[in-house]
């Protein structure tokens, strides 16, 4: 967390739920007026001279698991082609605010993306240019948790911001259960024990065995990621 007298962070990791994109009314495709409200947001900790990498997630398009008629690699395959989707559409609404956005993929995606590399994007973050880092892993069976989470240590992220629909981490599903507890704080090994659905287990075991820190937050509360990269957060804060 910050202290006093800092401003915020220099550098984070920016997970968007692609189920927020979709906005408040729908489940799929994107609200662009909470992509632009997203947008607005990133652009004042740029101006503050934060930089960004963010990962979008593509559950507004796809949640192949849920099907079993599909091949696992196969399903996860079409899951990495929505997100790079979402951060196409998602970098364009950034451009038309003001800022310089780079999309990388760690495959090679035709004229749509850059090919992910260490370097490219250290260049790109440090000259205040949001990078977005799309479609996962680029393999099958981890899912896009683990790939922010990967992409956060690669580039010495100084915390995880998880945007989700709901704000926090709860000890049962606030959905199915009104008595369910929120976390105001959380260590990364409690949720592992406890099987917490915070990020998936092997996003989990990364953040713990790299001291990565993570603030999970609701993206659809005023100013949230403003809030959450200034230490103002009123979601859970998961420490290592």
């Amino acid at each position: 967390m910050l202290t006093e007298g800092d401003k915020h962070m220099k550098r984070i990791l920016l997970k968007l739920s692609g189920e927020a994109l979709a906005g408040p009314e729908k489940s799929t495709g994107f609200d662009e007026a909470t992509v632009t409200k997203v947008a607005k947001q990133v652009r004042q900790l740029v101006d503050d001279g934060m930089e960004i990498g963010i990962v979008i997630g593509g559950g507004n398009f796809w949640r192949g698991r849920s099907s079993e008629n599909i091949n696992r690699s196969k399903a996860d395959q079409i899951g990495m082609l929505a997100t790079i989707m979402n951060c196409l559409y998602v970098s364009e609404i950034f451009r038309s605010c003001g800022m310089k956005t780079l999309i990388m993929t760690p495959f090679a995606c035709g004229g749509f993306t850059s090919l992910y590399s260490l370097d490219g994007a250290e260049s790109a973050l440090k000259s205040g240019t949001v990078v977005f880092f799309a479609g996962g892993t680029g393999h099958p069976y981890f899912s896009t948790d683990t790939a922010t989470v990967l992409r956060a240590i690669e580039i010495g992220a100084e915390q995880i911001l998880l945007a989700k629909s709901i704000d926090g981490v709860y000890d049962a599903d606030p959905h199915d259960d009104p008595n369910a507890r929120k976390y105001e704080s959380i260590s990364i090994r409690e949720v592992i024990d406890r099987r917490l659905k915070v990020v998936d287990l092997a996003a989990s075991i990364l953040c713990m065995e790299n001291k990565m820190p993570l603030l999970v937050f609701a993206l659809g509360e005023e100013n949230s990621i403003v809030r959450a990269a200034r230490g103002e957060i009123s979601g859970t804060v998961v420490t290592v």
